[in-house]
C-alpha cells in the first residue's frame, strides 16, 4: 500500500494554489472544475488531496443552493479524503481545512434540510497555506 502523503512535502502545483483560491473566493465551481483537471492528471495517493479539497468545495457549493442532501454527502466523502494528509500537504493546512469544514458540517446537521439557508457563511473555511509558497496571495484569493 502507498503512503498516501508522499509527495506532501514538495511544493504545491499551479493548480492547487489556482484551486484554493477559487475556494476562498467562493468560486466553487470553478474550483471544482481546476481541481478535477489536477485529479483526472494525478495516478499517485496525493490525487485524494485534490479530491477531497474539490469535495468540499461542491458540498458548500450544494449548500449554497439549498442541496441539503448533496451538501452532507460531499463534505463527508471530502473530509474522509482530506483527513489521510493532516497535518499538512503540498503547503495546505489540512488540519485547519478539516477543523473547519467539521464545524460547518455540524452546524448544516443542526439546521436540516429545512433550514440550511441559515448556514452562516462565515463558517465556510478559508484554506490556508504553509509556509512561504503563495500562502498571502491564496489566502486573500487573489490570482
Amino acid at each position: 500500500m502507498h503512503d498516501p502523503r508522499a509527495g506532501c512535502d514538495e511544493p504545491p502545483p499551479d493548480g492547487l494554489i489556482e484551486g484554493i483560491r477559487q475556494f476562498n473566493r467562493r468560486e466553487f465551481f470553478e474550483c471544482h472544475e481546476t481541481l478535477e483537471t489536477l485529479w483526472r492528471a494525478e495516478r499517485g495517493p496525493i490525487r485524494d488531496l485534490y479530491q477531497g479539497i474539490l469535495q468540499v468545495g461542491v458540498g458548500f457549493y450544494h449548500a449554497e443552493r439549498g442541496n441539503y442532501v448533496g451538501a452532507r454527502e460531499l463534505l463527508r466523502r471530502g473530509l474522509d479524503r482530506l483527513r489521510a494528509f493532516q497535518p499538512a500537504c503540498h503547503g495546505v493546512d489540512v488540519d485547519g481545512l478539516v477543523y473547519q469544514a467539521e464545524a460547518a458540517a455540524d452546524e448544516l446537521r443542526r439546521l436540516g434540510p429545512e433550514r440550511i439557508d441559515e448556514l452562516d457563511p462565515r463558517l465556510i473555511p478559508i484554506i490556508e497555506m504553509r509556509g512561504a509558497v503563495g500562502s498571502d496571495a491564496a489566502q486573500r484569493g487573489e490570482a
